[in-house]
């Protein structure tokens, strides 16, 4: 093991930890928003509103992240009609954005079936006592669906999140320089690979480790009404 190298490379992958961390927090807020209502949709008994949202989820939940990357980035970003707007909107021209864009379509599309669970997890009894309280369907979803759903929620979406976040380093193969990335540049220059990506993985377990830690502080302290009294006096 040469620390030397590993030192003299900690600013690039610095700059690489900042480019994860933009692509995955980004693509997760971006689908936790697009997953309220499809999970919503997804519930509903209508055919017309149920399939397609079905429909989709399959889809990205079905195919590799890496093939849908290439779909959107080969296929999408170098149509003719995207390449027409290149001067126009020079974004359309970085790799980041068609990136940013698979990477939330399939966070959206398993976070969705996550929420859609647990909607329909939610005890009957609540629903209808909501419903013996005069609550509308709109009323009842925000007040007591969603927040016990979101709830029990939690443990599967932590997961999804650490996912999304080790399936970020294929970022890399489209020329943007993330973490994974970081070390491809540092094994071509050192021709040090043991070094280069032992050192992405250690950044990849720290960030991992803090994800999972938040989400355990956050679980613990929605949850809980659900332990002792003795217990909660003892928390605060």
């Amino acid at each position: 093991m040469d620390f030397e190298i590993i030192f003299d490379s900690i600013p690039l992958y610095l700059e690489g930890l900042v480019v994860t961390l933009w692509l995955v927090g980004l693509s997760v807020l971006i689908g936790f928003a697009l997953a309220l209502p499809l999970s919503i949709m997804r519930t509903s008994k209508n055919q017309f509103i149920n399939k397609p949202v079905w429909a989709f989820t399959y889809f990205f939940r079905g195919t590799p992240l890496l093939v849908q990357m290439f779909m959107i980035y080969y296929g999408l970003g170098q149509s003719e009609t995207l390449q027409s707007l290149y001067d126009v909107a020079p974004i359309l021209k970085q790799a980041s954005l068609y990136a940013l864009v698979a990477f939330t379509l399939n966070t959206a599309a398993y976070t969705t079936e996550i929420f859609r669970g647990s909607i329909e997890q939610t005890p009957f009894g609540e629903i209808e006592a909501a419903k013996a309280c005069g609550m509308s369907r709109g009323l009842m979803l925000r007040r007591i669906i969603l927040p016990s759903a979101l709830r029990r929620a939690i443990p599967a979406y932590s997961n999804e999140i650490v996912f999304m976040l080790h399936g970020s380093a294929i970022a890399s193969v489209i020329t943007i320089i993330d973490l994974t990335g970081a070390a491809r540049l540092v094994q071509s220059d050192y021709y040090a690979p043991f070094e280069a990506f032992v050192t992405a993985g250690a950044f990849y377990f720290v960030l991992t480790f803090f994800i999972l830690w938040v989400f355990r502080v956050v679980e613990k302290r929605l949850n809980r009404h659900l332990r002792p009294r003795e217990e909660v006096n003892m928390v605060v």
